[in-house]
């Protein structure tokens, strides 16, 4: 079997069953029967939290909020010290991104929602704890049959305190099916106007100016339908992906992919370019293997796309704001060139347990007005001015009812 003459070459037909790269009966039923499992960590990348961590995860999302930045704006806050944003724990593991069952299948990051309990601070070390919570099948134009796969993970810190909780979720597909299917052409550069080229550049100066910082944002003050101020982030470039790459902690080389491919072969490729025997199928950075896979070209990292989101919210609600829950699907990928506007909408406001809170429709769509990652939706607690909330710092004490995978395929 080959992947493709020209730049590739699959692992050795020793390595392969005949259920190699395909969705049957057979590897359906293996992945079921991993439910409840729990998976050995992916990394981890990064456990223990400094400054210079805290600060290039930030980087690496874009994100410019001095809250997670700036040692002194962090002492004078009623945190009273840094904290990290609030998807650092992406920096130990990416939830959702499929690494079991389904050799030869490619997987697609399909989304993750998430819970949050507790920040984390400069000297906390963060764990993570894994399992298997569900397994479907479904039917898409992209490649035909699919599987959607769904992982459950909790982080703790080093006290053994909740973190986060989140349920993400991926979507495995089979290459020749995708490829076959054609839903993708392969992708052009797109040409930008130069009105909207100074839109994008507009945008991306004068977010630090819309982040809104030690100025608390009280409940009393927001109304449904008011609008948050877009974050945006684009076009797309190499150096965006390898960024956030690095923002993690990820990059492994040489012998370290030697031999994790001598242990784990099919989840390897040669690469005929460089004779590599050991490669990850890189569909982020290799046309080649982004075109094996069905993908348009090379795209961009699925967790990237949900932190940005995550920016969006956290430039809004203020360092007084608690950011308490965030889902989001993905859909359409982003290629190199697409611009993504993160962009949010007020949908309610309610009281519950005595706290104020606010939830927020939030989606992303590309430079064509395409919507990439549509559903979303964040819960924020706010301070508020005649209510007594009882929010306490770390906003431990709301629980917003966590979506079970069960939960999630039933709507």
């Amino acid at each position: 079997m080959t992947l493709n003459p020209m730049t590739m070459k699959a692992p050795s037909t020793a390595t392969m069953s005949t259920d190699f790269g395909r969705i049957t009966e057979q590897t359906l039923a293996a992945a079921r029967r991993m439910i409840g499992v729990r998976l050995r960590p992916e990394g981890p990348y990064i456990q223990d939290l400094s400054v210079d961590a805290i600060r290039t995860f930030c980087n690496g999302i874009g994100d410019l909020n001095p809250l997670y930045r700036d040692t002194e704006h962090g002492r004078s806050s009623r945190f009273g010290s840094l904290v990290a944003h609030p998807m650092f724990p992406m920096a130990c593991a990416w939830i959702g991104r499929a690494r079991w069952g389904f050799p030869g299948v490619h997987s697609f990051l399909g989304g993750n929602d998430w819970e949050f309990f507790r920040n984390l601070r400069p000297g906390d070390r963060i764990s993570v704890i894994e399992r298997v919570v569900g397994v479907d099948e479904k039917t898409s134009r992209f490649s035909g049959d699919l599987v959607i796969q769904y992982m459950q993970a909790e982080f703790a810190n080093q006290t053994d305190d909740l973190v986060a909780r989140v349920l993400g979720w991926s979507t495995r597909h089979e290459r020749k099916a995708a490829r076959d299917k054609k839903k993708y052409e392969p992708a052009q550069p797109y040409r930008y106007t130069d009105d909207e080229m100074a839109a994008i550049d507009a945008a991306v100066r004068s977010e630090a100016s819309k982040v809104r910082g030690s100025e608390p944002r009280y409940w009393e003050d927001v109304d449904v339908g008011d609008e948050l101020a877009p974050v945006v982030r684009g076009p797309l470039s190499s150096a965006d992906t390898i960024g956030f790459l690095v923002a993690c902690g990820r990059g492994h080389t040489h012998g370290l992919v030697a031999n994790a491919a001598a242990r784990h072969p099919g989840h390897f490729v040669q690469d005929g370019d460089t004779q590599r025997a050991a490669h990850t199928m890189d569909i982020h950075h290799r046309p080649a293997m982004a075109r094996q896979s069905g993908a348009p070209g090379v795209i961009d990292f699925g967790a990237q796309r949900c932190a940005w989101l995550a920016t969006l919210v956290t430039n809004w609600m203020g360092d007084a704001g608690v950011l308490k829950r965030l889902k989001m699907e993905l859909r359409l990928p982003n290629v190199l060139g697409d611009t993504t506007w993160c962009k949010g909408k007020v949908a309610a406001k309610y009281i519950k347990d005595r706290h104020p809170l606010v939830e927020i429709d939030i989606w992303a769509e590309n430079q064509r007005g395409q919507v990439s990652a549509p559903r979303g939706t964040a819960v924020v607690a706010l301070p508020a001015r005649l209510v007594s909330s009882r929010i306490c710092r770390d906003g431990a004490s709301i629980d917003l009812g966590y979506a079970s995978h069960e939960a999630l395929t039933a709507r």
